[in-house]
């Protein structure tokens, strides 16, 4: 028998307009499954049940948006007035925000009631999700592995049927990592489409939420609540021609399809399930009538070393309380050591030179309408599979082989989604990945909901669904 949690995030939606469910009842349905995956640090079911209530107490808005009375989660990146948020931090164990960020305030003000703060580790940084403030969040496919990172216990969430759908924050592949990991759509939106206001802490601009779900439908949905400008944004995108979600439902035309499969930022060897994603994804593009076609890399090897300048300073910018520097963990520890290592004029070289590297991409692909690569090297590893702790640098470099794809679109600035395209004989998922020119997530969803329907994967569940 069909339980709530079956339903898609829009689903649930319509029910609740059709008053077949109540807000509060999706709360209690989702506040009494268990989490064996690590999905959350902090959970708020009181919190949730009041917000239900009163959203079924002031009736839904003539405004109202189709996730209205859905549930969802809050990445532990984003402060949230009264809520215990950690950013995957020891240092900040039982800090407690006076104020929400603008990006808590957009999910309240959509009526969808939070039910905790999902996992990430420390500062966002690592691509696995292991803070020591919680346990590891965990793939659901097989709870030995890992959920990918940063979002992932967003993620694991929404693929355990924790939560129908979930904003992540992605800037060097946080959502579409453990999108692949957990068998999920993971939507990374162009830079500037959602927010970063009022604490605008990435001067590089590689970082913006987007958006974790079952369905691209659901994924677009999601980016609907949080898109939008806010006066004083350094960045922006021009406001879409309709909503994502009605994108979904418009045919894309016959695209040009740009492939590569070397890797950008790391010299290792493909697995070869992802390999066999990607070559299954480019028969099921020409299939659906777009041209394939093979290119070079466009990023060049010369912007790894500015990518990881940027990085360990971004890292550095998230300090630890003072005197509570011997609870971060060693890899942020050594990354903050690398970031204030870097002289002012270094870093803006390095920015510029990522500026420059972005620019010579764009043109060498405004040719074509997506770029299509795999999302991951290798299927999910074993928890502490990449983790050094002992050695940081070994740990880094084992981030960057098993993720060296998704940040190419962080520097470029481009829209990218990871699709679950894939699974291995034993089970695991495998995403593709599909990027857009900037500011093209229309096309972008559009035609991933054609793949999505020529190779529907949303009744496909993980084991203890």
């Amino acid at each position: 028998m069909a339980q709530l949690h079956d339903l898609t995030a829009l689903e649930q939606g319509d029910a609740v307009r059709r008053g077949d469910v109540s807000p509060l009842e999706l709360v209690e349905h989702y506040a009494g499954r268990a989490d064996g995956v690590g999905a959350f640090v902090t959970t708020t079911h009181d919190l949730a049940r009041e917000h239900a209530r009163t959203l079924s107490q002031s009736g839904r808005p003539a405004d109202a948006g189709p996730l209205w009375g859905v549930p969802t989660g809050i990445k532990d990146l984003h402060p949230t007035a009264g809520v215990r948020t950690t950013f995957g931090s020891a240092a900040y164990d039982d800090f407690v925000p006076e104020e929400s960020d603008d990006l808590v305030r957009t999910v309240e003000a959509a009526g969808m009631p939070s039910l905790g703060k999902t996992s990430t580790p420390e500062f966002g940084s690592p691509c696995y999700t292991e803070p020591d403030v919680a346990p590891p969040a965990v793939t659901p496919w097989d709870t030995t592995r890992t959920a990918g990172g940063s979002s992932g216990g967003a993620a694991a969430a929404v693929a355990a049927g924790l939560l129908p759908v979930a904003p992540g924050s992605d800037g060097g592949g946080s959502i579409r990592i453990p999108a692949s990991c957990c068998g999920l759509v993971g939507l990374k939106p162009s830079r500037g489409r959602i927010s970063g206001a009022p604490r605008y802490g990435d001067p590089v601009g590689l970082a913006t939420p987007g958006t974790l779900a079952r369905t691209v439908r659901d994924a677009a949905a999601l980016l609907d609540v949080l898109e939008g400008r806010r006066v004083g944004d350094p960045f922006w995108a021009p406001p879409p021609t309709t909503s994502f979600l009605d994108a979904c439902d418009r045919e894309p035309g016959r695209l040009r399809v740009a492939r590569f499969i070397a890797p950008v930022i790391a010299e290792v060897e493909v697995a070869p399930s992802s390999v066999t994603a990607w070559e299954d994804a480019s028969r099921l593009l020409e299939q659906l009538g777009h041209d394939v076609e093979d290119v070079g890399v466009p990023i060049p090897p010369d912007a790894v070393a500015d990518f990881e300048t940027c990085w360990a300073v971004l890292t550095a910018l998230s300090p630890a309380p003072p005197g509570l520097e011997d609870r971060l963990r060693p890899l942020t520890r050594w990354l903050s050591e690398r970031g204030h290592a870097v002289s002012g004029p270094e870093f803006g070289l390095a920015i510029g030179r990522l500026r420059q590297h972005a620019a010579a991409a764009l043109a060498v692909l405004a040719a074509y309408d997506v770029v299509l690569t795999p999302t991951l090297a290798m299927p999910p590893v074993e928890v502490g599979a990449l983790r050094d702790d002992a050695d940081p640098a070994a740990d880094f470099a084992a981030q960057k082989a098993f993720t060296p794809w998704t940040s190419a679109w962080n520097v470029t600035g481009m829209p990218a989604i990871s699709l679950p395209l894939h699974w291995t004989d034993d089970g695991l998922p495998v995403g593709v990945m599909l990027a857009a020119r900037p500011a093209e997530e229309e096309l972008l969803v559009s035609l991933a909901a054609q793949v999505e329907a020529a190779a529907a994967w949303v009744d496909r569940h993980p084991p203890g669904w």
